[in-house]
């Protein structure tokens, strides 16, 4: 579904990715792990027509999308959840939710499944839908991030280290909700920090360091490397 091909991002002088190979296969969930400056986002920016590589491809469903901008991406099926939220805090919940789903604006029906599904997902939300979007909890806030994610129905949808910040057990129930998703039928690429976890419901995944990947392998096997279980879990 998703290939990268000896991606390079330069910003001026500095090399920020260095000939990025990966690949997402529909339906899979797929964990992209790195500690914080790694390059995640930077793949996931480039990805979304934020960066523009200076070499190498980037390939969605056979499709070249190289120079794609990023609305024209969300266009094609590629939504991503950025790290941090990047919510609009004053305007309310459903307010947020409507936004992610403006680039199918002139789609009224779908809108309102798409938000009926949205709640559906986080309950929560439904509760606080007249509410500031800033007034939420850590949690509900990454979930409403979500929400607005899959408004725009996407076939991919990139997570940026959803769980930052959270307590454990808001971390332990965001992650069922992303294997939920992925279940549904939506394809997911997580970066994330938190290897134990991720591993636990990824199919693959990859390690970045300084731009660059250095392994790749099933989650299975990456949990139970033990130069991953010291650099990211902790045992």
């Amino acid at each position: 579904m998703l290939k990268l091909t000896d991606v390079t991002v330069k910003f001026g002088p500095f090399e920020a990715l260095n000939r990025i190979n990966l690949h997402v296969t529909e339906g899979e969930l797929v964990v992209l792990l790195g500690a914080n400056g790694a390059g995640k986002s930077t793949i996931f920016n480039t990805i979304s027509g934020l960066n523009k590589p200076s070499s190498g491809e980037i390939h969605f469903i056979g499709q070249s999308v190289r120079g794609f901008s990023p609305d024209k991406m969300v266009k094609a099926g590629v939504v991503q959840c950025a790290e941090g939220k990047k919510l609009f805090a004053d305007m309310s919940v459903q307010e947020n939710l409507m936004m992610g789903g403006f680039v199918h604006r002139s789609k009224k029906a779908q809108l309102k499944q798409s938000l009926a599904e949205a709640y559906e997902l986080f309950p929560i939300l439904y509760d606080k839908k007249e509410d500031p979007a800033g007034s939420l909890s850590g949690g509900q806030q990454q979930m409403l991030a979500i929400g607005r994610a899959l408004m725009a129905k996407p076939k991919l949808i990139m997570m940026d280290e959803p769980s930052i910040g959270l307590a454990p057990l808001i971390v332990e129930q965001m992650f069922s909700i992303i294997q939920e998703i992925n279940k549904s039928g939506t394809t997911v690429l997580l970066a994330e920090q938190n290897a134990n976890a991720a591993l636990k419901i990824a199919d693959r995944g990859y390690v970045i360091e300084n731009g660059t990947i250095v392994l790749q392998g099933e989650s299975r096997a990456l949990f139970n490397n033990d130069a991953i279980r010291k650099a990211y879990i902790g045992a």
